[in-house]
């Protein structure tokens, strides 16, 4: 079954980090992706961009409306993704706790509605 792993931090810490940090982070990120490739699981995942550059868009009465940033104030913010193809929930799981972000953030793991 395919699953996004939906990587949820606080963007302003990662702002905060020195070059070193950040350095350190992206290669801890990089080996996490050749990891999970090399296991067979990682179908795809990209780094997004901060919510400062977001778009919300909604459609009331017919008409498009939309407004910058997301779409509610939280905590934390989808910093980026995995796709992963795990056996079941207990193995995606167990690929999302590998994800450098689950130390300081939150990975949110949902299956994805194939049809």
């Amino acid at each position: 079954m395919r699953y996004v792993l939906l990587i949820c931090t606080d963007e302003s810490a990662m702002e905060a980090a020195s070059p070193a940090e950040a350095e350190a982070m992206t290669a801890e990120y990089m080996a996490f992706g050749e990891e999970m490739a090399k296991a067979g699981v990682l179908q795809g995942g990209e780094r997004l961009y901060p919510t400062t550059d977001a778009t919300t868009v909604r459609v009331r009465d017919g008409e498009v409306l939309t407004a910058d940033g997301p779409f509610a104030e939280t905590k934390e913010q989808m910093g980026g993704y995995y796709v992963v193809d795990c056996a079941d929930l207990d193995a995606a799981v167990a690929v999302a706790a590998k994800i450098p972000g689950a130390r300081f953030g939150t990975i949110e793991v949902r299956p994805i509605w194939e049809m």
